[in-house]
C-alpha cells in the first residue's frame, strides 16, 4: 500500500480533531468559513466549511457522514466527500485523529 492509499482510507470509527494550531471561524466579510493559524488564513468552500464545523472532537467520520447526509437529503456521496476531505485535511495537517 502506499502512502497515498493509506492516506485516502480513513477509517470510519475514527474521530476527527482540528489541529490545536488552527482556529475555524465564520468569517462574514469572507461569506465563508476559514482556518486561521499563525502564518495566515485558509478560505474553505462551502461543503469543507460544513465538514469541519461538523467536527467537535466526538463525532467519528462516520457520525459526521451521518449528520450531514441527513442535513442534505438530496446530495449523493457524502460519506465518500467527507472521507475524501478527512484524508486531505490529515494530508494537510488541518486534522489528525483519535
Amino acid at each position: 500500500m502506499t502512502q497515498l492509499e493509506a492516506i485516502s482510507t480513513i477509517e470510519q470509527g475514527i474521530v476527527p480533531v482540528l489541529n490545536k494550531h488552527f482556529r475555524l471561524q465564520w468569517e462574514p466579510v469572507q461569506d465563508s468559513f476559514v482556518l486561521l493559524y499563525p502564518e495566515g488564513m485558509v478560505k474553505l468552500n462551502a461543503s469543507a466549511g460544513e465538514i469541519l464545523s461538523a467536527c467537535d472532537g466526538k463525532k467519528s467520520v462516520s457520525d459526521i457522514s451521518d449528520f450531514l447526509e441527513k442535513k442534505y437529503p438530496d446530495a449523493e456521496g457524502i460519506s465518500a466527500d467527507v472521507n475524501d476531505f478527512f484524508s486531505a485535511a490529515k494530508a494537510k495537517g488541518w486534522t489528525h485523529f483519535v
